[in-house]
């Protein structure tokens, strides 16, 4: 089975892209011992993905993706954007979300958007994938599930915050979902074209 590196360890995220990716053994940075932090210096998704799927490749030498994703609140001028992991100045969730309620307080715009951008490796070419999912900020947390701003995230057209919508539903509605959607179709065709030449 061909393998592919998630240049990740955060769980929430591991969990919901092995449910969306069959044919394709999925490593974690941990099953490839990979154990050092990855510097996330720019300004774009685009290029801290890029930076994360390099350093990763560069170590291991496997088909790699990386995403960098965040939440973009329209009355904050796009903020947190590509400071959400650790807008509160820790990679705490629950303080990055406290001080998004908190910059919210007096705003009559609470619409925002998640976007996730992948930056895949694979066969050494690079290519890029974007999903976006608009919504609207609450003024109080809803739900257990998701991480990071889920339980103050509503999507559009639903009433559920990311944080009490069943995972199946969120992974066929995020960002991350539509992102991941675009590179498995690309992955697939790839994969094909590979299995068709062998015969």
């Amino acid at each position: 089975m061909t393998e592919l590196v998630i240049a990740s360890n955060n769980e929430g995220k591991i969990l919901e892209i092995r449910a969306m990716i069959e044919d394709i053994e999925l490593l974690s940075l941990k099953d490839i011992g990979f154990d050092r932090e990855i510097p996330e210096p720019y300004f774009t998704f685009e290029e801290n993905a890029m930076a994360k799927a390099s350093a990763i490749h560069a170590y291991c030498g496997k088909n790699v993706f990386a995403d960098d994703s965040g939440i973009c609140v329209n009355a904050l001028n796009g903020a947190p954007g590509v400071i959400s992991a650790h807008y509160s100045g820790t990679r705490d969730d629950e303080q990055n979300l406290q001080k998004v309620l908190q910059e919210l307080r007096d705003k009559e715009d609470r619409s925002a958007y998640y976007k996730a951008v992948i930056c895949l490796i694979w066969d050494e070419e690079t290519y890029f994938f974007e999903g976006v999912c608009e919504g609207t900020i609450i003024e109080e947390k809803r739900g257990k599930g998701g991480f990071g701003y889920d339980p103050i995230f509503v999507p559009k057209g639903y009433k559920e915050t990311f944080g009490e919508l069943p995972l199946s539903i969120k992974n066929s509605i995020s960002h991350r979902g539509k992102a991941i959607e675009k590179m498995v179709h690309f992955l697939k065709e790839r994969i094909e074209a590979n299995n068709t030449a062998l015969f």
